[in-house]
């Protein structure tokens, strides 16, 4: 088992290497009452069946759970159940059910425990790091939520074995990602015939637990994390989240460094990594021409725009983020051209 620290408003852990049924029952077993939200396709699958310290609440598959109706379902399910201030939730499911359990656990009585256990590998890497929680609203992604971190986090690498190739390919995004803005020894293991997926979490976890220690509340550090993202949540968003969001940001990576190669002088070769390794997972690198116009629009609305500005995360070289502050729509739709079908 390997353990990575994080230090946020609280210092947890991020356990790799556990046994997720073995652990569910530990937790419940430590609480009056828990309440795991996961969806019914995963409660099903392990045959997970209610205790009287247990409560289930079944959700969707992928990023329709993350609704207002659905986390109003959750807060009626906390009433019915008694679920009190000294309980807890587990999230245990891809991104889009830790996000809403987190969120969940941290409005519920003003905040109680949560724990997080990832079982796609975006989850492990990325949504359930870092304490944000959060639900989509009808103009955004993740534009409701709230900073609260995990009690802890359990990562069971035995759930990778069961993913699809197509989700295990999104996971394999924000792994990428983590190798661009931080550390390059990411990129040499996902170009091995054989990935060592232990070791691709256990990196990418580090390198998100070290950004997440120095800046939790996101005051600019953290931006780095989104390197990709912006016109990648634009783009899940056009697309009807038809799209998985790995895919989505994949998209966003090939535009930022093409954005980084025009405003900060990104070396071609690197710009031309991002195409090959995530080609090589299979994951999308263009997206038609005449989308533009509506994405341009759905980026004004990024968390990230201060006042007019639209900004960007970019890298100079492998590892060194640099951020673009106010860059023009006139910029930006130069750039698009490079990654437009």
């Amino acid at each position: 088992m390997k353990i990575v620290k994080v230090k946020a408003e609280r210092e947890y852990q991020v356990q790799i290497g556990i046994n997720a049924v073995e652990k569910i029952k530990e937790i419940s077993d430590s609480h009056n009452k828990v309440l795991l939200v996961a969806p019914n396709t995963l409660i099903s699958k392990f045959k997970i069946k209610p205790r009287a310290n247990l409560k289930l609440f079944g959700t969707a598959d992928g990023e329709n759970q993350k609704s207002l109706a659905t986390l109003d379902r959750v807060w009626k399910k906390c009433a019915s159940e008694g679920i009190k201030r000294s309980d807890a939730i587990i999230g245990l499911g891809g991104g889009a059910t830790t996000d809403l359990a987190g969120f969940a656990s941290a409005t519920w009585m003003r905040g109680i425990d949560w724990y997080a256990m990832p079982t796609s590998l975006a989850g492990m890497v990325d949504a359930s790091v870092g304490g944000k929680t959060g639900i989509n609203a009808s103009s955004g992604k993740n534009l409701i939520g709230a900073f609260h971190s995990p009690k802890q986090v359990f990562v069971d690498l035995k759930f990778l074995d069961r993913l699809a190739a197509r989700d295990l390919s999104a996971g394999m995004a924000e792994v990428i990602k983590c190798g661009f803005i931080s550390d390059y020894k990411i990129l040499n293991l996902v170009q091995d015939d054989q990935i060592d997926y232990e070791s691709v979490v256990h990196r990418s976890i580090k390198v998100k637990a070290d950004v997440v220690s120095r800046d939790f509340k996101e005051s600019k550090l953290r931006e780095v994390l989104n390197y990709g993202h912006t016109l990648g949540h634009a783009i899940e968003k056009e697309s009807g989240y038809k799209l998985r969001h790995g895919e989505a940001v994949s998209i966003g990576m090939v535009f930022a460094a093409e954005l980084s190669s025009e405003l900060a002088g990104l070396d071609k070769d690197v710009v031309d990594l991002h195409r090959e390794l995530l080609g090589n997972f299979d994951l999308p690198i263009d997206y038609p021409g005449k989308k533009w116009p509506k994405l341009l629009t759905l980026l004004t609305q990024d968390k990230k725009v201060k006042g007019s500005r639209l900004r960007f995360i970019g890298i100079s070289k492998i590892g060194k983020p640099v951020w673009f502050e106010d860059v023009t729509s006139g910029q930006l739709a130069k750039v698009y051209e490079r990654i437009a079908k």
